[in-house]
């Protein structure tokens, strides 16, 4: 660990965290928690640990939010983004997150894959950036904080990390696939009437 300078292992395990918003399929929790273990281990800090990760995650997730908020009604308009969101749908998600969106945003940040989608249509629906970036920062601040914890308490010990994030990711990703199930059935239902 002495071989690594603590800077270049804040960046490292911070850029890992914030691939997630951009590539849904690399887990930023287990940078996160890998963070807190390593603190045990020699002279990291898990304060820059989690500043690290929890700031380089929001960022691209708002960053994501923007991408959505460019480009995303254009795509939806025309072309093959037309055939996967109808217009009528497009309204019903505004509606959805004009209502409900902060707590949306909120909650799923401590979703696997969703946390990821999430800002992107806030960013399609163009919902005001405060009512994005407030819960995305806030859950996230929450629940890397928990990850950096975990792997705190876990010590020295890679194999019972392991078993928490395995465990903690497993129950995270029902819940996910849940709410996936059921906004794929609200996709589908509304797919051809407006009326529904």
């Amino acid at each position: 660990m002495d071989l690594v300078p603590p800077v270049v292992v804040y960046v490292t395990l911070g850029l890992g965290a914030a691939l997630e918003n951009i590539v849904p399929a690399v887990p930023a929790d287990t940078f996160v928690a890998l963070g807190g273990l390593l603190s045990t281990l020699g002279d990291l800090d898990v304060r820059w640990i989690f500043v690290a990760t929890w700031s380089l995650n929001t960022a691209s997730a708002v960053l994501m939010y923007r991408v959505g908020w460019i480009h995303g009604r254009p795509f939806f308009e025309r072309g093959w983004g037309q055939r996967v969101l109808k217009p009528h749908q497009m309204d019903r998600m505004v509606r959805f997150y004009d209502r409900w969106g902060t707590w949306a945003i909120f909650l799923t940040r401590f979703l696997p894959a969703l946390r990821a989608v999430v800002p992107i249509f806030a960013g399609v629906t163009q919902q005001r950036p405060l009512f994005v970036v407030a819960p995305i920062a806030s859950a996230s601040a929450i629940w890397y904080g928990a990850l950096i914890w975990i792997g705190v308490a876990t010590g020295h010990n890679l194999d019972t990390l392991r078993a928490v994030l395995s465990r903690t990711s497993g129950i995270l990703a029902a819940v996910a696939a849940v709410v996936f199930f059921f906004a794929a059935r609200w996709w589908w239902r509304t797919r051809w009437t407006a009326d529904e």
